[in-house]
């Protein structure tokens, strides 16, 4: 009986994580990180949260549960970075993050004693990078991507400068945030308990906002200060890190300053690059063949294999070489053009620009939408039986053929949908 109602806790935890866009595919390793994370008894609690954020009150009425000690087992979840605590208005809410963006990385953030970190972190490799179904399902399910790249500000023109938008850059984002927290590098923490980290600084994960005021406030990151985090973004330039964040315009929740060696996202784009999984700047290298040397700087510091070195087909120096873009596999971050010692690679602005959702609330719902899941958005109370109902009959709408999917159409995303999302923002 003790082991059924094990596998009940954690089966409806699962079933819980991928009611949201971004999920977490069945697997035993999903099992195992999960009982690292949560008791049984916290998974069956947690199953059974909404997908919207939440005050102490509403879980109290889920959980049939009196509020001191709902507040108790909420607070204690917040304070392990299993639920993020928001402050709005004055009151307390709550809400459980995706395992990714989310809670894998902030169990890995900071060195702790209260789980076994290095069991923790072979089960996520085996899980994020030997297994590929759950970076496959994150990175190239549908149109909208979780992250995007930031364009390496030192390597603009004071030309193509003109053309970058706040929002797409990093020192905007930086000088702007309400709260800024700074931790160590999930994926390289989890890389070195491996013996594979990279000698990339480990102290450079960036939070922002409110994922950063909860985070600095129950300890997993420290909080800094703009001059600071500016301090760090200027140490990731010198190691060649890409900065890739989430995918929204406004209040932007994380920056990560990746390798190409341990970084999930990095490795995806390489994997994966046919399905684009990771959303690229608005800019791309053009290499002048006159001036290249040749010389393959910009090859070893391209996280994504996107410069490769030819020949130059130059009849009175044979042996010289040139180097190669692919541009279906480019992510604009412009690392190879910081890199290029003769000035041969410059950015230019892409034909197309690239489309970032609003906020976090606009991501989330094209993300639903794309993924068959906005049902899990809309009926979000899993308890009521009429919202589980309601739930199963728009999932079977969304399964329909696209042409008869009212719903799914792209008048969804346009600015007429920005609009009623900030109005959403206001009620």
């Amino acid at each position: 009986m003790a082991h059924h109602t094990l596998k009940t806790a954690y089966s409806d935890l699962v079933d819980r994580l991928n009611r949201f866009p971004q999920g977490a595919p069945p697997s035993e390793l999903l099992n195992k990180i999960l009982k690292v994370l949560f008791s049984d008894k916290e998974a069956q609690l947690v199953s059974l949260l909404p997908i919207k954020p939440f005050t102490a009150e509403k879980a109290s009425r889920i959980w049939k549960m009196d509020l001191n000690t709902t507040r108790k087992i909420l607070d204690t979840l917040a304070d392990r970075a299993m639920l993020v605590d928001i402050e709005q208005n004055g009151e307390q809410e709550y809400v459980l993050p995706p395992p990714m963006a989310g809670f894998f990385e902030f169990s890995m953030m900071r060195v702790r004693n209260d789980i076994d970190q290095k069991a923790l972190g072979e089960l996520f490799y085996q899980y994020l990078n030997v297994e590929e179904d759950f970076v496959r399902e994150l990175f190239t399910n549908g149109e909208t991507q979780l992250g995007r790249v930031f364009v390496n500000e030192p390597a603009l023109s004071a030309e193509n400068a003109l053309h970058v938008l706040d929002y797409e850059r990093a020192t905007e984002i930086i000088q702007t945030a309400t709260h800024i927290g700074v931790g160590m590098c999930y994926c390289r923490h989890k890389m070195q308990h491996l013996g594979k980290a990279c000698n990339a600084p480990m102290d450079i994960c960036m939070t922002f906002n409110t994922t950063a005021a909860s985070l600095t406030k129950h300890g997993h990151a420290r909080r800094i200060d703009s001059v600071e985090c500016l301090d760090l973004l200027q140490q990731a330039y010198d190691h060649n890190l890409v900065q890739f964040g989430e995918n929204v315009r406004e209040e932007v929740n994380f920056i990560c300053n990746c390798c190409g060696c341990c970084c999930e996202a990095m490795i995806a784009a390489r994997r994966f690059a046919i399905f684009n999984p990771v959303h690229t700047t608005n800019f791309i290298p053009v290499i002048n063949d006159q001036q290249c040397s040749g010389c393959g700087k910009c090859v070893n510091v391209c996280p994504v294999e996107a410069m490769s070195l030819v020949s130059a087909n130059d009849a009175h120096h044979p042996n010289r070489k040139k180097a190669l873009l692919n541009e279906e596999r480019c992510l604009g971050c412009g690392v190879c053009v910081r890199s290029c010692n003769t000035k041969s690679i410059l950015l230019k602005s892409r034909a197309k620009r690239v489309l970032t959702p609003l906020n976090g609330v606009h991501k989330a719902v094209v993300m639903a939408i794309e993924r068959g899941k906005l049902q899990h958005l809309i009926f979000d109370n899993r308890v009521l039986f009429s919202h589980r109902a309601l739930a199963a009959l728009l999932g079977t709408l969304l399964k329909l053929p696209p042409i008869k999917q009212a719903v799914a159409s792209q008048q969804i995303k346009s600015r007429y949908f920005e609009r009623l999302v900030r109005q959403m923002k206001t009620v």
